[in-house]
Parts: C-alpha cells; sequence; structure tokens
C-alpha cells in the first residue's frame, strides 16, 4: 500500500547551532549529505512520492536532491520540493508539504530531514501500523530511553492512550519531565486527516511557533485513536550540532564497515569506508585508508595503508601499496600502484601496468605492463604496451598557456632523468638515451640522445679545492 503513500520530508530550517553557511541538511555523514538517507529511506521503504520541504539554502538543496534523485520542484518526478517560504515552524512546513502532495496519494509519511540513521524498515513499521488499524487516526514511533532531554514527551492519558506531545521547553511539572517515553517524528495519517489537523494549528507555545506535534492532541481531543509505535532509539537521533554531526558519521561508518565485513570483505580497523562505495568480495582495505565519493574495489585487490581513494575504480587484483593517492582515476587489472603515488583525474592505469614510488601522473593512459616505477610526473601522456619510463622521467605538457600531450609507443624505453617536451611521439621500441631532453618525435626503433659531450680533466679537482679553500680563508678575513 506504500506506493500510494507520500513522504513528506521536512528539510526546511536554517540549523543555526551547525554555524555553518551550508543548510544542515547539506553537512555530510559518511560523504552524503543528511537529506540523502532520509530520501533514500522513504524510496526504499516503497513511498510512491517524495516532498522534500525546502527553505533556507533552497537553491543549493534543490540542486542536490536534483543531481542525486532527479528530484524536480513541481514536476512529476518521484522525488519532488515544496516551498516553506518563512521558517514558522515544523507545523507551517508540514502545511507547505502537504500542498505539495499529488491528489492521488491516500496517506502521508512525515518525517524529519536530519535523520541520517533512519532505514527503510523504521518508516515502512509506522505506515503499516496505521494500515493494521485503519480506524486510528494517526500512527506515529515513540523510544523510551533512560535520558530523553532535548525531546519532546510522550504523554498518555490514565489508560494508556496518547493524548499529547509536549516539547521539552513546554513541560510543565517534574513528573513530565521525567516521563521516559519521547517523540522521533515519525508520523502517518491521511492525507484528509492531516489537511484538516494543520489548518487547526496555532503558535501558542514558548516559541511562537506551528509545532506538528499539536497534530496529536488535535485527534485525541476528537476522541480519535492515536498509535504508538514502538521504534529503535539508536536510528532515531536528529543532527543539531557538530557534535552530534561527528556521532553520526561515525555510527554510520561503522554500520558500513560491518556491512562489508558480512559480504565478505576484509576491513582492518582505522579504514574509512563512505557510503558510495561499492567493494567487492576478497578485497583488503587496511588500517587509515580512506574510500570515498563513488569508488568501486574490484574482488581481490588491496588497498594498502593510508591510501586514499576518491571517485575511483580499482580492479580485480590491485595492488594499492601505502599511501597512495587515486583521485577521478582508473587502475585497471593486476596493476600496482604506490607506494607514495599520486593518480589525479583521468589517469588510466592499464592492467599489469606499474605506477611506483612517487609519480604523479594526470590526464595520462598506460596501456597493459607499461611502467613507471621512480619519481617520475607524466602529465597528458600515452604510454604504449610494455613501455618502461626510468626515473626522473618528466613529461613537459604546459608551456605556460595551453597542455600538449606525449606519446610514447610499445616496448619503448625512457631513460633516467629524461625530459620529453611535448607534444612529442616516441615511437614503438624506440630508446631515449639517460639525461636527454627530447624536443622532436623520435622514430621507431631509434636511439635518441641528446645531453653536453662529458669531458675529463686530469689533476683539475686539486687545484679547483685549493682555489676554493683559499677563497674560504680570504672570506673570513675580509
Amino acid at each position: 500500500m506504500l506506493d500510494s503513500t507520500t513522504a513528506v520530508i521536512l528539510a526546511a530550517g536554517q540549523g543555526t547551532r551547525m554555524k555553518s553557511a551550508l543548510p544542515k541538511v547539506l553537512h555530510a555523514v559518511a560523504g552524503r549529505p543528511l537529506v540523502h538517507y532520509p530520501v533514500r529511506a522513504a524510496l526504499e521503504a516503497g513511498c510512491g512520492e517524495v516532498v522534500v520541504v525546502v527553505g533556507h539554502g533552497r537553491e543549493q538543496l534543490e540542486a542536490y536532491l536534483a543531481q542525486a534523485f532527479g528530484a524536480t520542484g513541481a514536476g512529476e518526478g518521484r522525488v519532488k520540493t515544496a516551498l516553506q517560504r518563512e521558517q514558522r515552524g515544523t507545523g507551517d512546513a508540514a502545511r507547505a508539504g502537504l500542498d505539495g502532495v499529488r491528489a492521488s496519494s491516500e496517506r502521508v509519511l512525515l518525517f524529519y530531514g536530519d535523520v541520517p540513521m533512519l532505514e527503510a524498515r523504521d518508516v515502512a513499521a509506522v505506515a503499516k501500523a496505521l494500515d493494521d488499524d485503519p480506524a486510528a487516526a494517526i500512527a506515529m514511533a515513540t523510544c523510551t530511553t533512560d535520558e530523553p532531554f532535548g525531546y519532546g514527551r510522550v504523554i498518555r492519558d490514565g489508560v494508556g492512550q496518547i493524548v499529547e506531545i509536549r516539547e521539552q521547553r513546554d513541560l510543565k511539572t517534574d513528573a513530565e519531565r521525567a516521563i521516559k517515553e519521547w517523540n522521533p517524528g515519525i508520523y502517518a495519517a491521511s492525507v484528509s486527516f492531516l489537511k484538516e489537523a494543520l489548518a487547526s494549528l496555532s503558535p501558542n507555545n514558548a516559541q511562537g511557533e506551528y509545532y506538528l506535534t499539536d497534530i496529536v492532541s488535535f485527534a485525541a481531543k476528537r476522541g480519535q485513536r492515536v498509535i504508538g509505535v514502538p521504534s529503535r532509539p539508536e536510528v532515531m537521533d536528529g543532527v543539531n550540532d557538530r557534535a552530534q554531526l561527528a556521532l553520526s558519521d561515525r555510527a554510520m561508518c561503522e554500520r558500513l564497515l560491518a556491512k562489508h565485513r558480512v559480504a565478505g570483505v576484509t576491513i582492518r580497523d582505522g579504514a574509512r569506508v563512505e557510503d558510495s562505495v561499492t567493494i567487492d568480495k576478497d578485497a583488503i582495505v587496511e588500517s587509515f585508508a580512506v574510500l570515498r565519493g563513488r569508488t568501486r574495489v574490484g574482488a581481490g585487490a588491496i588497498v594498502d595503508v593510508g591510501c586514499v581513494l576518491t571517485n575511483a575504480e580499482i580492479g580485480e587484483g590491485v595492488a594499492l601499496k601505502p599511501y597512495s593517492v587515486v583521485t577521478d582515476a582508473v587502475v585497471r587489472a593486476r596493476a600496482q600502484i604506490g607506494p607514495f603515488s599520486h593518480l589525479r583525474p583521468e589517469s588510466d592505469v592499464g592492467e599489469e601496468a606499474h605506477i611506483g614510488n612517487f609519480v604523479e601522473t594526470k590526464k595520462t593512459k598506460l596501456d597493459r605492463g607499461a611502467k613507471a616505477n621512480h619519481l617520475a610526473y607524466l602529465g597528458d601522456g600515452f604510454v604504449g604496451e610494455g613501455a618502461n619510463v626510468g626515473a626522473g622521467t618528466i613529461f613537459c605538457n604546459y608551456d605556460g598557456f595551453q597542455k600538449h600531450v606525449t606519446r610514447i609507443g610499445k616496448g619503448a624505453f625512457i631513460g633516467s632523468d629524461s625530459q620529453l617536451v611535448a607534444p612529442v611521439t616516441i615511437g614503438d621500441g624506440a630508446y631515449v638515451a639517460t639525461g636527454t631532453t627530447v624536443t622532436k618525435d623520435v622514430p621507431a626503433d631509434a636511439l635518441a640522445i641528446g645531453r653536453a659531450k662529458q669531458e675529463n680533466k686530469e689533476g683539475y679537482a686539486a687545484r679547483l679545492r685549493g682555489r676554493l679553500e683559499a677563497m674560504k680563508e680570504a672570506a673570513k678575513k675580509a
């Protein structure tokens, strides 16, 4: 029945306690904005439509939702937004959201956009409770903990029926403050009931705001039943400041690590794997590695200590040695990278290729078995199958105005400390002698050598030392 349900997610607030120019719900947990997780939970629960109520930072939030979910303003997509023009409380935000609900929706699930640990089963359970008792006006999640400070308390009458939600700041007696059952803020109700209940709201509270929680007392005063659905308190905490953000981030990362480990991945303590990362079985991720963005790690790959991968595609059996950085780049099957390598955007390292110690690549493609094992910069280049690039080689790709391309053919050998001044092509099987500066194309199977002729002057070193020592003593006297 959830396909006829619209999830309305409240995400319009500024979040002043974050002390940030960024809207609160765009602060990241495990690599994704806070709001991503409630929207995903609603979709995975099977809601036919999701309406995200936006306000503060509207343009930024709408841009993210469009990128992540294809959300539109008032369009026909499964995710769309509704605008709360003034932030006048959660009840007013819910009204704005209800205005965006499609006419065919029969029921609404209402919850907040700053609860990242929420999962599909948590919101689906509230909707199911209303299915199981269609005579009830509202089903709402409730939690019970020893320390519910900060949350609205669930007020029940003498026979145990829920009659009110009273916010922390509006609690009147010690008995009310001692109540351990609290409201995490997930509600399910029919569209018709919500329209009537939200229209009845008034700002008669300490904040002068329209409280969404007042829909509970509205139902109770009319003799309608409100169902409490016992829920998992460990996933219900919202994020209001940077300290809570850090706690949520830690909890989410632990959840993700457990998921990968159960799926057959070895991940050592201290590694960080963000939500959008994919890891295939038998991969190993060592301590203090960080995997971010759209990174994918193939089966049997090893990501060693301290590696940082961002939007990286790592093939099967790849060995990433310690402290290598891979960003927006591809490393194909059984290649070896590092230690201390830096693969910058648009690098593409072929199968069984080697990128070694202190080698940096940028927008460069290496074919199968090519090697650059030591202290090199390869920018805007193509390195053919089986070619070898020696230590200290530089692709001189930038003339101060434009980038130019270096091409190295199959089986070519580039000697150490060579400078290849682009645009230039080294033919298949060619040999560039150590210390050569290449400024013109080298034909296939040719030898390029370009360095000053060596001269040995017998006995000159002793005379040179004497002259230098005399100059030093003269400088001291002066």
